[in-house]
């Protein structure tokens, strides 16, 4: 992907670079973080409390008793010129106002998504759109749960043919790897589609 010695992509992208995920209350950020990680990472997971109630919706996931307040940090070598630094987000509406500084220097960001509960990524999309990241979309496999096919959940999200969807079950490495490529492969697409635009842009 790069050449020895060099400290960027071929695309300009830098070696080690900052990739959000973001979702929904309990769509699985932490458990992807914790699946993927070569470090031990960083939770900041704290017990559901009274205070959640009628907050928090656990429609869906009544047995969840964690939740995160502030953020998940993890981190992956993809190969040995591309380092990610994985932040995730906390999915409760009260917690919003962290994802701005979450957000900043991020070179793109995974949004998971559980059929059950698709409404929550509704606003979650509307932030990256306005921000022009580059994200993709993460269906995550819940036990028990309905299968949709990937045309059937771009439809319900209502995001054009541009943005990738995949499955994955964020409980494994090899599953939660495949996401990640995905999305640089992404950027890189538009990194090199910007690139393309600049040049016909400049004057001969």
């Amino acid at each position: 992907m790069v050449s020895d010695g060099s400290d960027k992509t071929e695309a300009g992208i830098p070696n080690a670079v900052k990739i959000l995920l973001a979702g929904g209350f309990g769509v699985g950020k932490t458990t992807m973080v914790a699946a993927v990680s070569e470090i031990a990472p960083l939770h900041t997971e704290e017990l559901l409390t009274e205070a959640g109630v009628g907050v928090d919706d656990l429609a869906g996931i009544e047995d969840k008793t964690t939740t995160t307040v502030a953020l998940d940090f993890g981190r992956i070598t993809l190969d040995r010129n591309l380092i990610l630094y994985l932040f995730g987000t906390p999915g409760q509406d009260r917690f919003t106002f962290l994802w701005d500084d979450l957000a900043e220097g991020a070179l793109g960001a995974v949004i998971m998504t559980d059929t059950r509960r698709i409404e929550d990524c509704y606003p979650v999309l509307d932030y990256f759109e306005e921000r022009q990241v580059p994200f993709l979309i993460a269906v995550n496999h819940f036990d028990g749960a309905r299968h949709f096919d990937v045309e059937e959940v771009r439809e319900a999200l209502g995001v054009d043919g541009v943005v990738p969807i995949v499955n994955c079950d964020a409980r494994h490495r090899d599953s939660v790897k495949h996401v990640l490529v995905a999305l640089i492969e992404r950027v890189l697409r538009q990194y090199a589609a910007r690139a393309g635009a600049n040049r016909l842009s400049v004057p001969g």
